[in-house]
């Protein structure tokens, strides 16, 4: 499990309220069994659904930090649950999302990252082994984080070659690292090169992708989209 963190976005202070999550998940066993790890590691289980029925009320009454949903939910299992993942998204752009997986389905995470915000998560439930990686998947999303499983951003990345293009050798391995969410030392300490050497090379892929400075965008993550979604 990975997590791609924008630098410029503030911390949640370690003192604040523990997290309210709720967990939209039709299998009980599977619903149960988080409910119990969210117990553990201090969350508030504020609501947890089978159905994402009136998802948008549901979240709002629970007053909800973080919303967790299975992709696929009754009564089709098909998309119900990034449809409402992205509904909340719309309705409620405050509450974190992190939708569960037993697939990478790439257009799925392109759909819930487009709007390049953050606070969205994307994993696949049988890597989720680790109650220490999946609370920290869950405080990152909090945080406005972007959280992507390895797996679903190697398959992202190789669908998208073109967009590239621009890019040397060097430069594409950090844009990987990057969308692997890893931080700027540990890009480093994996490409054994210097934290001002990974600088640069990020420098020259915003401006290779055309990122403007911005106060209130997180170019990282419009780095790894303006790849993701290239035509």
């Amino acid at each position: 499990m990975t997590a791609l963190y924008p630098e410029d976005v503030p911390r949640i202070d370690d003192s604040a309220a523990p997290a309210r999550v709720v967990l939209v998940e039709d299998s009980v066993l599977l619903r149960e069994g988080l409910v119990r790890l969210f117990d553990e590691a201090g969350y508030v289980t504020a609501g947890a659904w089978g159905d994402a029925d009136d998802i948008v009320a549901r979240v709002r009454d629970a007053r909800a930090d973080v919303a967790i949903l299975d992709v696929r939910l009754p009564p089709a299992y098909r998309d119900e649950g990034i449809r409402a993942a992205l509904t909340l998204r719309a309705a409620l752009p405050g509450v974190g999302i992190l939708v569960l997986s037993q697939y990478v389905e790439g257009v799925y995470a392109r759909e819930l990252l487009a709007g390049g915000e953050g606070g969205v998560g994307y994993l696949l439930k049988d890597r989720v082994t680790s109650l220490d990686e999946f609370t920290d998947a869950v405080r990152r999303v909090r945080e406005r984080g972007t959280v992507l499983d390895p797996l679903v951003v190697q398959g992202l990345l190789s669908a998208r070659p073109d967009p590239l293009s621009a890019l040397t050798p060097r430069e594409r391995d950090v844009l990987t690292l990057m969308a692997e969410g890893r931080s700027n030392a540990s890009i480093a300490e994996r490409l054994f090169i210097g934290v001002g050497a990974v600088e640069k090379n990020i420098s020259a892929i915003f401006a290779k992708l055309g990122l403007e400075e911005s106060g209130t965008e997180h170019r990282r993550v419009l780095a790894v989209l303006a790849f993701l979604q290239h035509p």
